[in-house]
């Protein structure tokens, strides 16, 4: 059983009815208005320097008393996760160098602009991809992916678990990779190292030790997680020799603010394969900081570089929707 949680950005309009139901008609005007799609000055600068993390044993033994939930929709393998309402609570007991777990709970908010991008919790539209690639059948034997604003790391973990070769996870925050994204992740290998460990011969290694290193080295051998902004985390992968594209990107409840729309698009368009395929899951609109799935179709059609897709329709609370991004023909 899980409880699927709203990205609410501005509680008070969120809540106001008159607005949701309207939500369609401001949309759409939103879309008409040009002037939003134009980035700011601090667009195509830095705001945090991209950093790839390795996933150390010290990271990994933090789960072993951790209290952790687990997600199962319809046919995919289960999925563990740090329980979020503990990981608040243990805030202040936690390593973070970004001062961002205290200022969260202090501040009792979601998102601080440049500084903490939402990457702690699990948002409604991730639950929603789950879903779509459960209907269908969806698998990733051999895939390189990227699961792109990752927080939790859900859907990342969920390739891994059905075969990807090559597994990254991005978000913003170094403390959500490293609190969250890594242990999360490490839950999920060490369950699938405790299957395959079955039947080991007396002499072996103590169960706990023996399911920490063999996860550690599955998750070195196939998983790679980086921190930072995109048009850094874009310039050290296109650093790397070779430098690695990706068969498959997903991406949720990213497209909230405009500013980082110009970043996300050359992310896409640098890093995925010619044939590959970007899912993204999103509402419609995301009342007080201005983005929605209407303003980002509207950039992605002026850029004429993906065809963008719709997939699937949610109607129920704020209208949510799942789109693909491909490659052009006329490109390929």
């Amino acid at each position: 059983m899980f409880t699927l949680r709203e990205k609410e950005k501005t509680k008070a309009n969120c809540g106001d009815d008159s607005r949701a139901d309207n939500e369609k008609d401001e949309n759409v005007d939103a879309a008409k208005n040009q002037s939003k799609l134009e980035p700011s000055e601090s667009v195509c600068k830095a705001l945090k320097e991209a950093v790839e993390h390795q996933p150390t044993l010290d990271i990994l033994s933090q789960t072993e008393s951790s209290v952790t939930e687990t997600v199962s929709i319809g046919t995919l393998p289960s999925l563990h996760y740090l329980n979020e309402s503990v990981f608040e609570q243990t805030a202040p007991e936690r390593d973070d160098g970004e001062h961002i777990l205290l200022q969260t709970v202090t501040q009792n908010t979601d998102l601080i602009t440049g500084v903490y991008e939402g990457g702690l919790k699990i948002w409604e539209c991730t639950y929603d991809l789950l879903e779509y690639i459960d209907d269908e059948g969806e698998t990733f034997s051999r895939k390189r992916v990227l699961d792109l604003g990752c927080g939790a790391g859900l859907l990342g973990i969920l390739a891994l678990k059905r075969g990807a070769s090559k597994v990254h996870f991005q978000d913003y925050n170094s403390t959500v990779i490293e609190q969250l994204t890594i242990p999360n992740v490490f839950l999920n290998c060490e369950e699938d190292s405790e299957d395959e460990g079955e039947g080991k011969k007396d002499g072996s290694p103590p169960a706990k030790k023996r399911t920490l290193d063999s996860s550690h080295h599955s998750l070195s051998d196939h998983c790679s997680f980086f921190s930072g902004d995109w048009t850094s985390y874009l310039s050290l992968m296109q650093r790397k020799d070779p430098m690695l594209k990706y068969d498959i990107i997903f991406t949720s409840e990213t497209i909230y603010n405009t500013d980082y729309y110009p970043s996300l698009h050359n992310v896409f368009h640098k890093l995925l394969e010619e044939d590959g395929v970007v899912y993204l899951a999103t509402k419609s609109h995301y009342f007080g900081v201005g983005g929605g799935l209407y303003l980002f179709q509207r950039f992605v059609e002026d850029k004429d570089v993906f065809q963008i897709k719709s997939l699937k329709d949610i109607d129920q609370g704020l209208k949510r929707h799942i789109v693909s991004l491909t490659f052009k023909k006329s490109r390929l």
